[in-house]
């Protein structure tokens, strides 16, 4: 059967990434214990290297999800709570609405943040921790809005979500998911970089050497390679960078993680417990969506740059995901969504019944 889920796979990647394409991919299916590894095109095209499984990609947005596991183990060790609301953490924090924004809705996309900082144009200026703050405070909503009440996808909530986990542990970011997640989990090639003068990461010239040159949907490079594209100028708020064999590694602990702490298993399983429901297709859990389709629940996390996008999907029930990592912008991760994973997910059906 690996080699039916194989061609499911396989058949749907090969049109998305051709040599028309700018770039290249690199995937991973975890389906029963075992993993498969798809790459295609190119890390730099300048210089003919090939993407690998082991490249390794601007992970855009799907750092959130590490996020939202140090908050469900955070819980977990009682250092905070979800219905905490954030001024616990962050007194700075005494705008008439942000000093009523929780951390359960900070993670969960429902405090009704939507900030400059949350949408394109890409970043051509950057905000100091104070500056943020500042616009925190000033920050007035939309007619109708209120923490709790509507999901909004913010980028900006989930970097006060950082601050608050920081302030809460008394430990930066970088260390917090090492510690307590990459560790653990043996993600020897999964960091947050610090991001020197020139807005690249600081990383020895043996692990720059594995970074792909980034571009955009049209076959433009953006930025030199290890660039680090943020609106935010401090400490742990640069992009992370991993490749698809250390995701795969993640995911599988997040559907099967039968081999791993339990503490960190519990906390990736509460994750993905969806919260709030947006529509009868559509729900939102800790970082994580859950999609509802007729052959599968599937719960994922897209994320995209100019210059990266990424994916990771998950079926719980049927213990498969799949991991998409592409150094272009507007790579078609919908694929995986509505076309790769309902197919695994009946044939998986098929082979039970």
């Amino acid at each position: 059967m690996i080699a039916q889920m194989r061609d499911i796979v396989a058949s749907e990647l090969a049109p998305t990434a051709t040599p028309d394409h700018a770039g290249g991919l690199a995937a991973a299916l975890y389906a029963g214990r075992h993993v498969e590894f798809f790459t295609y095109g190119h890390a730099d095209a300048t210089t003919g290297r090939k993407v690998t499984p082991d490249t390794l990609f601007n992970l855009a947005s799907l750092r959130k999800p590490f996020e939202a596991t140090l908050v469900a183990l955070g819980v977990q060790r009682g250092e905070l709570r979800l219905d905490d609301r954030l001024p616990k953490y962050l007194p700075e924090l005494d705008g008439p609405y942000i000093r009523n924004v929780t951390v359960g809705q900070l993670v969960t996309h429902t405090s009704g943040l939507l900030l400059p900082t949350d949408h394109p144009p890409w970043p051509d200026e950057q905000y100091t921790r104070e500056q943020f703050v500042a616009m925190l405070n000033a920050f007035a909503p939309a007619p109708g809005i209120a923490p709790g009440r509507q999901r909004v996808y913010t980028h900006a909530g989930y970097v006060v979500l950082q601050l608050a986990l920081e302030r809460s542990t008394g430990k930066p970011i970088r260390t917090l998911i090492q510690n307590r997640i990459l560790r653990p989990l043996a993600m020897d090639a999964t960091f947050i970089p610090e991001r020197g003068a020139d807005n690249r990461a600081v990383m020895d010239e043996a692990w720059m050497q594995r970074v792909a040159q980034g571009y955009s949907d049209q076959g433009m490079a953006i930025g030199p390679i290890g660039s680090q594209q943020s609106y935010f100028n401090f400490p742990g708020t640069g992009q992370m960078f991993a490749s698809a064999r250390d995701l795969a590694t993640f995911v599988a602990a997040c559907v099967d993680g039968r081999s791993i702490d339990p503490h960190l298993r519990e906390a990736l399983r509460m994750t993905q417990h969806e919260t709030f429901r947006v529509d009868e297709k559509f729900g939102q859990a800790m970082a994580w969506e859950s999609v509802h389709l007729p052959d599968a629940t599937v719960v994922d996390k897209p994320g995209g740059l100019n210059n990266a996008s990424g994916y990771m999907g998950l079926v719980p029930a049927r213990r498969i995901a799949i991991v998409l990592l592409a150094n272009r912008g507007e790579y078609p991760h919908e694929i995986a969504r509505y076309k790769i994973l309902p197919a695994l997910a009946r044939l998986l059906a098929s082979h039970a019944s």
